[in-house]
């Protein structure tokens, strides 16, 4: 049964996007954070999968579509929420974020092939990831890897690979946190609910 797993954050103003502020409000970043998990969302909607779930940190609303399940997340460091996201999995898994809008169904359906793949890996540009995917989902993988730091992908891609693991990549992508990457990601993918809002937000800022 192949999985679909978002980790995410509720869209609460304060607790989300901290870094796009003081560009904007913290209500604003939330609005933002918003868009771009609907948007996220939406692409796995959109994506063949077995199962599609939501791994939250927070309380689910009127934003979570039919089709999405929700499970909370556990606490821990990032390393182990990931891990027990992955748990979740009963097959073939590939795990994303809530910060990349401008991913499509194609870019996930890739990453849930693992004909000739035993694992997938998507690096973000700022060092990290933004996709796992797990032919055969095991939390030793990554329980320990150092998170949010710039060596981070590096470090979970040797992680796979010292597993004699074979990995194949994903392109790499830009995850939101500065206003500087929202202008970037809003750029590549206006079609979005993310870019639409960011414009509107930055007629008004501006």
């Amino acid at each position: 049964m192949s999985t679909l797993l978002v980790i995410a954050k509720a869209p609460v103003a304060g607790r989300v996007k901290t870094r796009l502020t003081p560009q904007f409000t913290p209500q604003q970043a939330a609005d933002l954070a918003l868009a771009s998990l609907q948007d996220t969302l939406a692409t796995v909607l959109a994506t063949p999968a077995e199962r599609r779930v939501l791994v939250l940190d927070g309380q689910p609303g009127p934003w979570v579509p039919e089709g999405i399940e929700v499970v909370p997340q556990c606490t821990g460091g990032l390393d182990v929420r990931l891990a027990a996201a992955f748990a979740l999995a009963e097959g073939p898994a590939l795990l994303i974020g809530m910060d990349t809008p401008q991913i499509t169904p194609g870019l996930l359906t890739l990453g849930l092939d693992f004909t000739e793949a035993g694992a997938w890996f998507g690096p973000a540009d700022d060092g990290g990831f933004w996709a796992l995917g797990l032919a055969d989902p095991d939390p030793a993988l990554l329980l320990g890897v150092p998170m949010s730091v710039t060596h981070t992908g590096e470090v979970q891609r040797r992680r796979l690979t010292d597993a004699g693991l074979c990995v194949r990549d994903l392109p790499e992508l830009c995850d939101v946190y500065t206003p500087a990457d929202a202008e970037r990601v809003a750029a590549a993918a206006p079609r979005t609910r993310f870019a639409a809002l960011h414009h509107g937000l930055c007629a008004v800022t501006r």
